[in-house]
């Protein structure tokens, strides 16, 4: 693929893993080293890298775009209809979604609701998290139990995304794959127990447009879970990441690739040898911009801790501190619940 501009990010033709994906050899395979080697260096440097040759076509990656672009040009009134509501103080609309199975945590988010570490970020969005039955996760799952919200009469979109999500979820587990291997596991040590029932967060996200420099769409952060792709707009830069250097540095988007990026929880799995980074949203441009993040995840009840192997492998010589242990669940209702804390204070 051409490119007429020099990315501060690398890029990674993950092909070859994916034809040999299934195989516990594939290590054998020239072609699959390479990239192997190659996200080894990117997981180490940055933590950040575009993936291409990954296999979900560019059309649809697109049409998620633009279908996404469609239902944030819907007026207000209506994109309220699928809105994250707080119980207080609405109790008929909170019944009937009770009845429907839809909770509260999944839907619309209003601009200015989303704060990121204490400040308020300019961004709308839609929620979505892995469908899940009724006690699965016990008293720490409850809050997360329902159906996803989509706008009325769009089962159109509904569909894509279902596709799209089960494209995202297989190419997340081929690249986590190739990532077990950099480490010097075999192809599978991010499965079983761990993830071999992942859950998944997809935050489908519009920046309105401004005429004004540095307003912040989303502060800084690092992601929660344990991997990252991001679709976003292809004539829109505004995604920023902090190198090793401590510069900030743009994602500059390349048409048809997906940005990948390592989460909180694959740090601890390392062992600290992969870094999750910092990274943030600044649009200061005029055009309304949509970025989909899907989230791939351990299994929701898993006590996420340094896998025995990389103890072993890596036994010091971490950048920071590595957690000893953190139930993923119990995480990542912590996070929904304090974003819900300021939606039921601005409602």
């Amino acid at each position: 693929m051409a490119t007429n501009f020099k990315p501060h990010l690398p890029i990674i033709d993950i092909s070859p893993l994916l034809v040999k994906c299934d195989d516990p050899d594939m290590m054998d395979d020239t072609g699959v080293a390479e990239v192997v080697r190659k996200l080894d260096r990117a997981c180490r440097d940055v933590g950040f890298f575009y993936v291409i040759g990954h296999g979900i076509s560019e059309s649809l990656m697109r049409k998620v775009k633009e279908m996404t672009h469609r239902f944030f040009e819907l007026p207000y009134e209506e994109k309220l209809k699928i809105k994250i509501t707080p119980a207080a103080g609405y109790s008929c609309c909170f019944l009937w979604r009770i009845i429907n199975g839809v909770e509260l945590h999944r839907g619309y988010q209003k601009i200015g609701v989303n704060y990121t570490s204490g400040k308020q970020d300019f961004h709308e969005a839609i929620d979505c998290y892995r469908e899940f039955k009724q006690g699965k996760y016990g008293e720490t799952g409850k809050v997360l139990e329902g159906l996803n919200q989509w706008p009325d009469n769009s089962q159109e979109y509904k569909g894509l995304m279902d596709e799209y999500i089960k494209l995202c979820t297989d190419l997340s587990r081929n690249i986590l794959r190739g990532i077990s291997l950099a480490l010097g596991g075999s192809p599978y040590e991010f499965e079983g127990e761990m993830v071999g029932d992942p859950f998944w967060v997809m935050r489908i996200i519009g920046y309105p447009g401004v005429n004004q420099e540095n307003v912040i769409g989303c502060g800084a952060h690092t992601d929660y879970g344990l991997l990252t792709l991001i679709n976003q707009d292809d004539d829109k830069t505004a995604l920023q990441v902090k190198n090793l250097a401590g510069d900030w540095v743009s994602a500059i988007p390349i048409p048809g690739s997906f940005i990948c990026n390592i989460g909180d929880m694959l740090k601890i799995l390392s062992n600290g040898v992969y870094e999750s980074t910092l990274h943030r949203v600044i649009n200061n441009a005029p055009l309304y911009r949509v970025c989909i993040a899907f989230f791939y995840e351990t299994n929701f009840d898993a006590m996420v801790e340094p896998l025995e192997i990389f103890k072993e492998k890596y036994p010091g010589d971490k950048r920071s501190q590595v957690p000893k242990r953190v139930v993923y669940g119990e995480h990542l209702v912590n996070k929904v619940q304090t974003t819900f804390a300021n939606l039921l204070e601005y409602s």
